[in-house]
């Protein structure tokens, strides 16, 4: 039997990616993705379209919903699609975020903290509290895993982006308690830091540092090279898999060695 993830942030970057891996693997996915531009992010999001398109190029293994993580009834839909179409939920990735930041954290306005973490962390809590019981109805002996994308932000002081920090760090924090809760249910729940990887993110981030190619951010990572979404999206697949029964309540650095 197939099994199935839920992916949020699912329109483009590593979001797609995870579920374009997951689906060559053999999985049913329900994509998730809210599919407008949000006021305060100041770079495209992704769009239905590129949902609808993710989806039709695997009608009999994707179901597109269009949803914000912020609302955890919309969340709580999705799971619902899971297990009305596939039959259950064995994974739940967190992929949604935003970016936002550019000034010191005494110049940071409220509404750009609100924004950070109520997308960026609390929309990883409302898809802990709709996607867990779901992986927890499926009979013992389970395999439920639950993947949230974190940062190497989440370790390391960036200039200027003081709260996307603390956004980050706090999406490590709730892994390591949703594992501790999990215990001995056979979910798991991990976290994925990657480093500078080629995404519209990364591109807006170079605009807060006046940079004109994003080329510059490899020289922070020992790889020497900028990452693409692929190479993140396969250390979030790995984690899902059954045999990554041993991970939970840590955070595997898919970086390239930024946090070395």
């Amino acid at each position: 039997m197939s099994r199935v993830a839920l992916v949020t942030g699912a329109a483009r970057g590593v979001g797609a990616c995870v579920v374009r891996q997951l689906v060559a693997e053999g999985w049913q996915v329900v994509a998730l993705d809210v599919c407008a531009d949000l006021p305060g992010v100041p770079y495209r999001l992704g769009t239905r379209d590129e949902l609808r398109e993710l989806a039709d190029a695997h009608p009999d293994s994707v179901r597109e919903v269009v949803a914000d993580v912020r609302d955890a009834d919309a969340l709580a839909g999705a799971v619902q699609v899971a297990e009305a179409e596939f039959g259950g939920l064995d994974a739940a990735v967190a992929a949604a975020a935003i970016m936002a930041g550019g000034t010191p954290l005494w110049e940071t306005p409220d509404v750009e903290l609100d924004l950070l973490f109520d997308i960026d962390v609390r929309g990883v809590a409302n898809l802990a509290r709709a996607a867990v019981p779901a992986m927890l109805r499926r009979p013992e002996p389970r395999s439920g895993r639950f993947v949230a994308l974190a940062s190497a932000a989440a370790h390391r002081g960036l200039y200027h982006l003081a709260g996307y920090n603390a956004a980050k760090h706090a999406v490590v924090g709730l892994i390591r308690g949703l594992a501790t809760d999990l215990r001995g249910t056979g979910v798991n729940a991990t976290a994925v830091s990657p480093g500078s990887t080629r995404t519209d993110m990364l591109t807006a981030t170079a605009s807060y540092y006046d940079l004109d190619d994003v080329e510059e951010f490899a020289t922070h990572q020992v790889v020497d090279r900028l990452l693409e979404p692929e190479e993140v999206a396969a250390a979030v697949c790995w984690l899902c898999d059954e045999r990554a029964s041993a991970i939970t309540g840590t955070v595997v650095h898919a970086d390239g060695g930024f946090t070395a």
